[in-house]
């Protein structure tokens, strides 16, 4: 049987996942909430 505790203890995260998280977590993305923004700011400096 499966010695939880045991396991959990044992357990190692992937260096390339910390890496990866990293590199998601630092990154500035835009993203369509951010292009909605500029799309709404943009019309309504052009508004008449």
């Amino acid at each position: 049987m499966i010695n939880f505790e045991e396991e959990i203890e044992k357990f190692q995260p992937s260096p390339e996942i910390e890496q990866a998280e990293d590199l998601i977590n630092n990154n500035d993305l835009t993203d369509i909430s951010d292009i909605l923004k500029a799309l709404l700011k943009d019309k309504e400096n052009n508004s008449f």
